[in-house]
């Protein structure tokens, strides 16, 4: 191609990038890194593709390209997102298509999976035009070449690979981010009970696991597990002529006579007696048996 047909000082390739707008057919595998053949088969594919997407209700991609002596961006029209970055040292052949003046294409190998993809791209006014800023840029990017003897394409490849490693560090670093942030919000959730939420305290037990019993704190029963409310307590007025037990208690010298036969009756009214002279002796022994002596 003679030099006439340059569209663009090289500074703006050199310094800048030239823009260009057109709507992406998608990408595909080739077998070769060039050939006029190789990329006929390509567009045929991707357009019998995107014929059938197109059925489905899906429209063509619109993108932005970016062409530099450093190679062809593919961005986002309205986020600038890049999409692909083909570095112009991969680019081995780039041809628009004579049967149809609106599509052109390149191949460009794959820095990952070192294989090579054939891009394809509609334009409806501007398909030679991008050709021709492609191999501009190449023919710039060679003069470059021949004047830093070899270096600058070298610099350049590690300047790519220091910038997909740049990306994988800022793609792991928000995961990690994002792992610390679920981490705390765990934290919260265990330490910390919600806005609402009522606190349950439980009561201490011993090591018996029962609660342990105070004699001044009355035993209060427990909400049922269903939410139910206790039956209310049964109150008995107090009865202090009953034991522990709640039986009477016993005492022989307040029995009614008609409890026990006379001669036992005689016998307890003697030990009553007995019992209330004992108690007037001070330090004299007494027994409640009437048949002790002592007595």
């Amino acid at each position: 191609i003679s030099h006439k047909t340059w569209m663009h000082t090289p500074e703006a390739l050199a310094k800048h990038y030239i823009p260009y707008n057109a709507k992406f057919l998608g990408n595909t595998e080739v077998e070769a890194p060039k050939g006029t053949e190789v990329v006929e088969d390509a567009v045929r594919k991707l357009k019998f593709q995107r014929h059938i997407k197109k059925s489905e209700g899906q429209k063509v991609p619109k993108v932005e390209l970016q062409i530099s002596i450093y190679g062809v961006k593919i961005l986002d029209p309205k986020t600038k997102d890049v999409h692909h970055n083909c570095q112009l040292h991969r680019i081995s052949f780039c041809a628009d298509d004579k049967t149809d003046k609106r599509i052109f294409t390149f191949i460009c190998k794959d820095s990952e999976s070192n294989k090579h993809l054939c891009y394809v791209f509609d334009s409806e006014k501007c398909a030679e035009e991008i050709t021709l800023t492609i191999g501009q840029a190449f023919d710039l990017a060679y003069k470059k070449f021949l004047e830093s003897g070899g270096k600058d394409v070298e610099t350049r490849k590690q300047i790519g690979t220091l910038q997909r490693r740049i990306q994988e560090l800022e793609t792991e670093n928000s995961e990690l981010k994002k792992q610390l942030q679920d981490f705390e919000e765990q934290l919260m959730m265990v330490h910390g009970s919600p806005a609402g939420s009522v606190s349950i305290q439980t009561q201490s037990t011993d090591v018996f696991d029962m609660v342990p019993f105070s004699p001044v704190t009355p035993l209060v029963p427990t909400q049922a597990n269903n939410a139910s409310p206790p039956p209310p307590p049964t109150t008995l007025p107090p009865d202090i002529s009953k034991d522990l037990f709640g039986a009477e208690p016993f005492d022989p010298f307040t029995c009614a006579s008609a409890d026990f036969p006379p001669d036992i009756q005689s016998k307890l009214d003697e030990m009553q007696e007995g019992f209330k002279m004992g108690l007037t002796l001070e330090g004299t022994i007494f027994s409640l048996d009437p048949l002790d002596e002592r007595c």
